[in-house]
């Protein structure tokens, strides 16, 4: 995203786009009936991550973006106004400590930052070459003086200055949920309007009933607050710190009726038909659960055929997708069998093309 695209002032035009662009794809899978909702987000100061960078030329040391196509002409990057503010303000000051400090600049390649809303941040700093001791002692003074959490990588090797994730703390219709983001594992990178994301599909679940299957959970950031509308859930995830981020959350959210398993979505699709049988699994009976629903939010490459065609064995889908172009091809296959009943917008990354989608089918009659 080309920083001359952050224009305040342009944004609720193009954010309007973006809807017309939706409807216009979903409409030959809509008959008018549905229900719209579209959620914008804030104009700056929204991205709770950011990623940058580090180019160093004789003594200047700066934080650089390139645009798509030109990696060697970096764009020196001084106000970066999407990040939180938290963020903004940190990264002048982590600059400035970087710049004359040996030990901790040399062979830094790449900076990143995780922040959240309950206000919790942490620095990774990537380098090409190896961490030693000086290093460690220089990040332990710069981890106190900054007051953020530090992991320091480089290739085979992570080293924890405080903690290597940050806690979040969630408000949804009044509820609070509390959620461990580990350093390098995916999060949601608009908080705000990742609330509204989890309230809406509250919302939709809110009179469905019966069990939920959940593929693609992540750190369980729809599985907890989804929990309290369905008897039990299952939900998987492939990812190792994600399923153990889930776990904590769980038992800190004291979310009793779900059950998490590590499988992706091919897996778990074995499972269910008797194909395979899975010592992940040993411990859980698949054919105690009354799946009412099936919750999906996929990479952007969307769900693969076989995936498609699984979830339209359930009555009720829940569909998240951050690419409504892959959403649509899907939808091709899932629309035989089911009609959209609601539809969201969700405005994740302003001033760029993508939008997040939310949508519930139900099984036609």
């Amino acid at each position: 995203m080309p920083l001359s695209n952050i224009i305040p002032a342009n944004y609720d035009n193009l954010f309007a786009q973006k809807i017309d662009v939706l409807r216009e794809r979903l409409a030959p899978f809509c008959d008018g009936s549905e229900h719209w909702t579209t959620v914008a987000s804030s104009p700056e100061a929204y991205r709770l991550r950011a990623e940058f960078r580090m180019w160093h030329e004789g003594d200047a040391l700066n934080y650089v973006m390139f645009r798509p196509g030109e990696p060697r002409d970096p764009i020196a990057i001084t106000h970066f106004p999407v990040a939180s503010q938290a963020i903004q303000a940190l990264m002048p000051r982590l600059l400035a400590a970087l710049q004359d400090n040996p030990a901790l600049r040399r062979k830094l390649f790449q900076i990143e930052f995780l922040n959240t809303l309950k206000g919790d941040m942490l620095v990774t700093l990537i380098y090409h070459r190896p961490l030693e001791t000086d290093w460690e002692i220089e990040a332990e003074t710069l981890s106190t003086n900054l007051a953020v959490n530090i992991v320091g990588r480089s290739r085979r090797q992570k080293i924890v200055i405080g903690a290597d994730h940050v806690e979040e703390c969630l408000q949804v219709d009044g509820e609070q949920f509390y959620f461990r983001q580990y350093e390098q594992s995916f999060t949601q990178p608009n908080g705000e309007v990742n609330q509204a994301m989890i309230a809406w599909a509250r919302r939709a679940a809110a009179d469905i009933g019966g069990d939920l299957l959940e593929l693609y959970c992540g750190n369980g950031n729809f599985t907890l607050p989804l929990a309290a509308c369905f008897d039990r859930v299952l939900a998987t995830e492939v990812a190792k710190s994600s399923i153990a981020a889930a776990k904590h959350n769980a038992d800190v959210n004291q979310v009793n009726n779900v059950t998490l398993v590590r499988l992706s979505a091919e897996e778990v699709s074995q499972a269910l038909e008797g194909v395979r049988q899975f010592r992940r699994l040993r411990d859980v009976s698949l054919e105690d659960f009354n799946f009412s629903t099936v919750f999906v939010d996929p990479p952007r490459a969307g769900l693969d055929e076989h995936s498609e065609t699984m979830v339209t064995r359930y009555d009720n889908i829940l569909y998240v997708s951050c690419n409504p172009e892959t959403q649509c091809d899907n939808l091709k296959t899932i629309c035989k069998t089911h009609k959209i009943v609601r539809i969201a917008a969700f405005d994740q990354f302003p001033y760029t093309d993508h939008l997040e989608c939310g949508l519930l089918l139900a099984r036609r009659d």
